[in-house]
């Protein structure tokens, strides 16, 4: 029998590089009005407490961007996230930026340290810097290597100062210490956005990509069929969805760092659903949805609440 779900909202965008998307969860919600719908009506709603107000003060620390809040983000979902998987509820993390999604995988192996851990990564994006190679120093492109004990210190381009290395170790080990996550358990879709950093690691840990060319060539049905499979050895999977993993023209551009060439909303349905047959995945989460940014009004949104709409379904049947 599926579990009881429980959404928790998490408002924070302080690793983004533009603004908005902590309006992402309330842009959800006023689609799903529109709609007419009670959906979220149904179920526990929870809130993670954001440090947003960092925006608003000088940056510390210019490669690792408001860490010190980003520490609290982490804490506050992995002790949530945990709580609520050992109440035997099932997490749907409704965030704004993806930076904070090392949080959500931080709780998840703080409630079930001796089981092991897969990670589906639907994304246009890698987010595998870290503060020794990032470009910009935006923490949302970070969470990944926050789980994987790796700091791709072979293509290293930044003198750390000292302060932010002892935050970033501080932040690797938030609810479990050392690498949550193993490289041959991180599997990414649609990831199609990399900086050269990235690229190196990715090949050298031998991550694998479910191109978007790919998932159409061999199609949905296979390509979540291997991606199960790869995960075999492991007891959870969490899936992380990022809206810009989707082709912005079969959307709209409300989104932060928007890629075209993406997955059709179609076949993101398709994969979220078919992932979620699988007993194994016990947390979502849905991220990056920006109305600032949408130029179709509030269209990332109403497609977001369609897919969540849909994935729930699956989840509680």
């Amino acid at each position: 029998m599926k579990k009881e779900i429980t959404f928790i909202v998490n408002r924070s965008e302080i690793t983004a590089g533009t603004r908005g998307a902590s309006l992402g969860p309330d842009a959800i919600f006023t689609a799903a009005r529109a709609k007419n719908s009670t959906f979220f009506n149904g179920f526990e709603m929870l809130e993670i407490p954001t440090y947003n107000n960092l925006l608003d003060q000088t940056v510390k620390h210019s490669f690792a961007k408001r860490i010190e809040g980003l520490i609290n983000i982490y804490s506050a979902l992995t002790e949530t996230v945990s709580t609520e998987l050992l109440k035997d509820k099932f997490p749907f993390i409704l965030a704004g930026d993806h930076g904070s999604a090392g949080g959500t995988i931080a709780g998840i192996k703080k409630a079930f340290p001796d089981k092991r851990l897969g990670v589906i990564w639907i994304d246009a994006h890698g987010d595998l810097h870290t503060p020794y190679t990032t470009p910009s120093g935006n923490m949302h492109g970070m969470p990944l290597s926050t789980v994987i004990g790796d700091d791709n210190l072979a293509c290293k381009i930044n003198d750390v100062p000292t302060e932010t290395v002892t935050l970033w170790e501080k932040l690797k080990n938030i609810g479990f210490e050392g690498a949550k996550v193993q490289p041959e358990d991180l599997i990414f879709m649609a990831v199609r956005d990399l900086e050269s950093q990235e690229v190196a690691l990715i090949e050298r840990l031998n991550i694998k990509n479910f191109t978007v060319e790919e998932i159409n060539q061999k199609g949905i049905e296979t390509v979540v069929e291997k991606a199960l499979e790869q995960l075999n050895l492991c007891e959870l999977i969490y899936i992380s969805f990022d809206v810009d993993s989707m082709d912005p023209k079969a959307t709209s551009y409300g989104t932060g760092t928007p890629v075209e060439n993406g997955i059709l909303p179609a076949q993101a349905e398709q994969i979220l659903n078919g992932l979620c047959q699988s007993p194994k995945v016990v947390c979502v989460e849905f991220v990056e949805v920006n109305p600032c940014l949408d130029e179709k009004k509030n269209k990332m949104a109403e497609v977001a609440f369609d897919l969540i709409e849909s994935l729930v379904e699956t989840i509680k049947n």
